[in-house]
């Protein structure tokens, strides 16, 4: 088994080993993972925070012994909680990378860091603040920065930057917690999801106080949440079925 580090901002995870394949996810900076299958130009990776899966071009990761591994993996994570930071290398040279990115991994790869991190974990009052962090930010599908984000990578990362884990899909966030009988019950932070016709949950945001959502559709954005949906506040229509409301923490 082999295992790398990404030692870049943000690194497509492509569903097959092609430039020209879907985007599943992105590898963001620090993040680490087990390579599953190695090719010529693509590996089959396995990223440790949530088990997700992908290919990533050989040239944009680092490969680690499975000791410094398994030595970071064990570490409490340190996040950037700036939009923007720059990390810095032996020849002076500044990479920017995106909020959350993990710096357990910074002597690994001789690189410099002087900006605000995290350590810990944050009370649950504290997922809204980091909610709005994203707001406005594009939704890109597969994307998990403020320059470009999914419904379920929003959640993710949001949680993430508090302490907490969540896995990648809404369909896998969704067997995650304590399912609510009511929106009553629920409270700022805790999770709504939301299926299709087929009832498949295809869709997640995250529960603020008066019955508003903030969610990634189109973009992130603050839209009124009742016991039928999602409604639109711009086109004055619901746009997504509630299936069920979760308390993660």
């Amino acid at each position: 088994m082999q295992y790398g580090i990404c030692n870049l901002s943000i690194v497509p995870l492509r569903n097959e080993p092609s430039d020209k394949s879907e985007l599943v996810s992105q590898v963001i900076y620090g993040d680490l993972f087990k390579v599953l299958e190695q090719r010529k130009k693509w590996s089959r990776i396995r990223l440790a925070f949530d088990k997700y899966e992908g290919w990533i071009d050989n040239k944009q990761y680092l490969e680690i012994t499975e000791e410094q591994y398994k030595s970071l993996n064990s570490e409490k994570p340190l996040l950037s909680t700036d939009l923007v930071e720059f990390i810095e290398d032996n020849n002076q040279q500044l990479f920017p990378i995106p909020l959350g990115s993990c710096l357990n991994g910074l002597a690994l790869l001789n690189h410099k860091y002087d900006g605000n991190l995290f350590d810990g974990k944050n009370e649950k009052s504290n997922l809204i603040n980091s909610a709005f962090t994203f707001l406005n930010a594009p939704y890109l599908w597969g994307g998990k920065t403020p320059f470009g984000i999914d419904c379920s990578g929003f959640t993710q990362m949001v949680y993430k930057l508090n302490g907490y884990k969540l896995l990648r899909d809404a369909s896998q966030q969704a067997t995650q917690g304590e399912a609510l009988s009511f929106i009553e019950e629920s409270e700022p932070g805790d999770l709504a999801f939301f299926d299709n016709d087929e009832g498949a949950i295809v869709h997640v945001g995250i529960i603020m106080k008066d019955n508003y959502i903030i969610h990634a559709h189109g973009k992130v954005r603050i839209d009124r949440l009742d016991h039928s949906g999602i409604y639109n506040v711009d086109s004055g229509a619901h746009t997504h079925k509630l299936r069920v409301i979760k308390k993660i923490i």
